[in-house]
């Protein structure tokens, strides 16, 4: 069908499902196109009508699922036409200049975003991942949106991966896990991630993720009977202080489980921390207040204590977590954050573009922006994919580390850094030089971890030159690339040398 004759066909077109799908948005968002939104529904909806997923299921029914998930996210109409016809392009005979002479130059280019993130296959899962990553965050840079718009085509076909082939099933599931749950972790969209992370698991270690899925349904009354037993009395103080909060009991994903399984070799039941206590008031000094609040009904363990709203974690998640001592003797974690520290530690940029009607503060989000912008920087002059995605996954899964310049400036750094990942973050020739450091005023190896709240001090030398045995330490992604390059460089040089000196021996052997 061309597609003049599809839309004199469209005017015929109507499904009650798209009045549900309008309710919703103009529930949150009152300006948006309906004319717009009813369009791009028809065209899907015909260009699709005769494929078939492969659980037999009309395949236009992805495409709904796909705009209910961001309508779930309040993600803005613009976003939900493009969702509605992301895979029009890819998989039917509309056009882009069709998108484009109907919807807009901005639909298309969504649409145009969203396509090329998939598509091509590589020799190697190496490759393929690299490449996936890569997309992805040139996508993210040009609009944000379309890497929002990929994350609920993939959580929607993670819903539905039991009809996919075995082989297809355990490949979709892992990069699922390896790339695509990350990404939505740096970007913040804690809601995203954990759905993906637990399907995943699913599909990739099904027995385990029955076995906990069973427990954690099983240990439910008993564990609410508890979180009462800790929400109570901080109810009753918090009323007494005249404060409104809304308390939350919320037992940890199946994957954050399974993890913390295998990390410290225990059984379900040896776990302690399967769920945590979130208080979430109206204001940001209530936080602290709060905070004080429960210290003075239970124990807190002192070393388990963080302020992410002073020092937010390098997705912009704020919250402040206390794990303290509970009824029986048993820790517990409590995160007490505001309402709307809570919408962005649930849906991240997401929560941004919603906060924002789909304007965002440029300077903040470019901020937000600036890793993934390095970090295709570093790509370019760099054509390994190993590397690639070795540099790529420390900047996705670091926990971070705060550290103090001389002049009081702070540095977030992933866990375990030395302080030549510290030199290499105040300046790329302050890590080239790097020959001594100074942690509180005292000489230490470069090799020394680092700790949160520690003066770190680089003592550098001209004659210095990054060594081989750094990258046994360093965690930076931004270390690791400059010691590589300039350890390239020499060694580009001395080749260069060898091959002169060769060729000089040559000449004056046969007096040439």
């Amino acid at each position: 069908m061309n597609e003049k004759t599809l839309l004199a066909k469209l005017r015929k077109t109507y499904d009650p499902q798209i009045e549900d799908l309008i309710r919703d948005v103009k529930a949150y968002d009152s300006d948006a196109d309906v004319e717009q939104l009813q369009l791009a529904y028809k065209v899907a909806l015909e260009a699709h009508a005769r494929q078939r997923r492969q659980s037999g299921e009309p395949y236009f029914e992805h495409c709904l699922q796909v705009a209910h998930i961001l309508v779930d996210l309040h993600m803005d109409s613009p976003t939900i036409v493009a969702a509605l016809l992301h895979d029009t392009v890819e998989d039917t005979d509309i056009s882009l200049d069709f998108l484009s002479q109907n919807f807009g130059e901005r639909i298309a280019r969504l649409v145009d975003g969203v396509t090329k993130i998939g598509g091509l296959r590589f020799q190697s899962k190496e490759m393929r991942q690299a490449e996936t990553f890569r997309k992805m965050l040139l996508s993210m840079v040009d609009d944000i949106r379309v890497i929002i718009i990929k994350f609920a085509d993939r959580l929607h076909n993670m819903r539905t991966l039991d009809s996919v082939p075995d082989a297809k099933k355990e490949r979709i599931a892992i990069e699922t896990r390896d790339v695509y749950a990350p990404l939505a972790h740096r970007l913040g969209i804690s809601r995203i991630k954990t759905e993906l992370e637990d399907l995943s698991l699913k599909y990739l270690d099904s027995k385990a993720y029955k076995e906990i899925r069973r427990k954690v349904r099983a240990t439910k009354k008993e564990r609410e009977f508890y979180i009462q037993r800790v929400k109570e009395p901080i109810e009753k103080e918090l009323k007494t202080h005249n404060i409104e909060a809304r308390i939350l009991g919320r037992p940890k994903s199946f994957f954050s489980i399974y993890n913390k399984m295998r990390q410290r070799n225990k059984p379900f039941e040896e776990i302690y921390d399967l769920f945590a206590i979130r208080i979430i008031v109206k204001r940001l000094e209530e936080c602290y207040y709060v905070l004080g609040i429960v210290h003075s009904l239970f124990m807190p363990i002192s070393d388990r204590f963080k302020d992410y709203i002073a020092t937010p974690k390098i997705n912009g998640y704020q919250s402040l977590h206390t794990t303290i001592i509970g009824p029986d003797g048993k820790m517990v974690e409590i995160q007490i954050r505001t309402e709307e520290m809570h919408f962005m530690a649930e849906d991240g940029v997401a929560a941004h573009w919603r906060y924002k009607h789909g304007i965002m503060e440029r300077t903040r989000f470019d901020d937000r922006l600036n890793w993934i912008k390095e970090l295709l920087d570093r790509q370019i002059s760099n054509n390994d994919p190993g590397d690639f995605l070795e540099d790529l996954k420390i900047d996705l899964f670091q926990d971070e580390v705060f550290v103090f310049s001389p002049r009081g400036d702070l540095f977030k750094l992933p866990r375990g850094s030395t302080p030549v990942d510290f030199a290499y973050a105040v300046h790329t020739s302050v890590g080239n030089h790097c020959i001594a450091a100074k942690i509180n005023g005292k000489i230490v190896p470069l090799k020394t971890e680092l700790k949160s709240g520690q003066q770190v001090e680089i003592i550098t030398s001209q004659n210095q030159k990054p060594n081989q045995d750094w990258l046994s330490f360093v965690k930076t992604s931004k270390a690791r690339h400059c010691i590589r390059k300039v350890l390239r460089e020499e060694q580009m040089a001395q080749t260069l040398k060898m091959g002169e000196e060769i060729l000089s021996r040559f000449l004056k052997k046969y007096k040439l």
